[in-house]
């Protein structure tokens, strides 16, 4: 290939340059459009991308940080936003709001919490009581382990209603308690349906909820004492669903007929 040096004799001293830049300056113009100005150079952005990747996460993320710091009552978007790393209108593009962010946070702590309960119960026996049991301690469990979430979780009043995401994350979670007590019924003989089992699983529910709200709040810490919060739970938690599967598998207006005989004596 032939090329142009300063040691060729058939350039005299001098033209080399001249001849490089000529070249450069012709390649330039020819590459020009019509009219002899080169169009500026922009950088196409990507729709919806941002330098860290993932914004709908980073911005969940935020959020679980700044509710575990501050709680639900200091939470602000424009924060959740600065901790992303993005300006205060981003959030909009996934959430709309505050109230659609802790929604989406929310509906994540529900499916969160059904996963525990498959876990618990995979490790339990086979025994309808011994599920019953399980998921009554993976419900207490996620609330001490995951306090702001699960706080915000039935805290309607800062959530979207109607939320589709929600209400399902909800109703699976649900499902679980439901569909367990169901099975340590039918094991006994007595009717998974009906009043009679809306009222059991309003009674499952309300302790190990109550149990668990008045933990997180401090209102058992006399009983407490030096314990962690974690020891305490467990031991005084699987007393509490103990007592509780007594009255959720009795027969029905067993304890109808107690109060009777009480009143009598």
């Amino acid at each position: 290939m032939f090329t142009l040096s300063r040691k060729n004799p058939a350039v005299p001293p001098g033209q080399f340059d001249g001849v490089k830049i000529s070249l450069r300056r012709w390649r330039m113009r020819a590459d020009l459009p019509p009219g002899g100005k080169r169009p500026r150079r922009t950088v196409a952005r990507q729709a919806g991308s941002y330098h860290h990747g993932d914004l709908r996460q980073a911005l969940l993320d935020a959020a679980q940080s700044l509710l575990d710091e501050r709680g639900l009552e200091g939470f602000t978007l424009r924060e959740c936003a600065r901790r992303a790393g993005v300006s205060h209108a981003a959030p909009a593009h996934h959430f709309g709001d505050a109230a659609g962010l802790l929604t989406a946070f929310a509906a994540e702590g529900f499916r969160q919490l059904s996963a525990m309960m498959r876990a618990y119960r995979d490790k339990a026996t086979a025994s309808p009581q011994a599920q019953l049991r399980a998921v009554g301690l993976a419900y207490i469990d996620f609330a001490i382990g995951h306090r702001a979430r699960f706080q915000l979780m039935f805290r309607y009043d800062r959530l979207s209603p109607g939320d589709a995401g929600l209400e399902q994350a909800g109703s699976e979670a649900a499902g679980h308690l439901s569909t367990t007590l169901a099975g340590a019924l039918a094991e006994r003989g007595l009717d998974g349906q009906g009043q009679d089992f809306e009222r059991r699983l309003l009674l499952a529910w309300s302790a190990v909820h109550g149990f668990a709200t008045l933990l997180l709040e401090g209102r058992l810490d006399g009983w407490r004492g030096r314990q962690s919060v974690p020891a305490f739970a467990s031991r005084t938690g699987d007393d509490v669903l103990a007592v509780l599967e007594v009255a959720l598998l009795a027969p029905p207006g067993a304890g109808t007929r107690r109060r009777s005989r009480g009143r009598t004596a």
